[in-house]
């Protein structure tokens, strides 16, 4: 399956997962608590407080060499949203990709798809887990605080 199949498939909207592609084209679901939507809307609304420029969107579809992969929240420079704006899924990953643990991920499968963001060009991506704290990476490994956003906090309040 492609993803622009599964964006018109009528039967996929609006289901409470978030739905992702696997190498193969077979659809991957993950069911999504409160507790991950919070995350997701807070960690939003913060980039929004400490960004002027570019785009901040949440569930961003990203093509990678596993499929397509839609993270939580990412931010995108107004350059490179221009490249993707019209795309089914992005070719190229925004310079953040955020991803929010929920409680059927496993750290290995948060870490492998960090660096599938990294292959696909991502500057930065953080990983919050399932108590609000952030790490934030590069392709270096983890960073003290992130490059993109100085001042973004490790510990999301609730």
């Amino acid at each position: 399956m492609e993803w622009q199949e599964v964006c018109e498939n009528k039967t996929l909207q609006d289901l409470p997962f978030k739905v992702e592609l696997n190498r193969w084209g077979q659809i991957v679901m993950s069911p999504v608590k409160i507790r991950h939507s919070f995350y997701q809307g807070r960690i939003q609304r913060l980039l929004e407080s400490f960004l002027e420029t570019g785009e901040i969107m949440p569930e961003c579809a990203i093509d990678t060499t596993d499929g397509v992969k839609v993270a939580d929240v990412v931010w995108c420079s107004t350059a490179r949203f221009e490249q993707i704006q019209d795309q089914v899924s992005a070719s190229i990953a925004p310079e953040l990709c955020v991803e929010v643990k929920s409680g059927s991920n496993t750290l290995e499968e948060m870490e492998y798809k960090q660096r599938l963001y990294f292959q696909a060009q991502a500057l930065e991506v953080w990983l919050c887990n399932e108590q609000g704290q952030v790490r934030f990476y590069n392709q270096q490994g983890e960073l003290a605080q992130s490059l993109l956003v100085p001042g973004f906090p490790q510990q999301i309040k609730q």
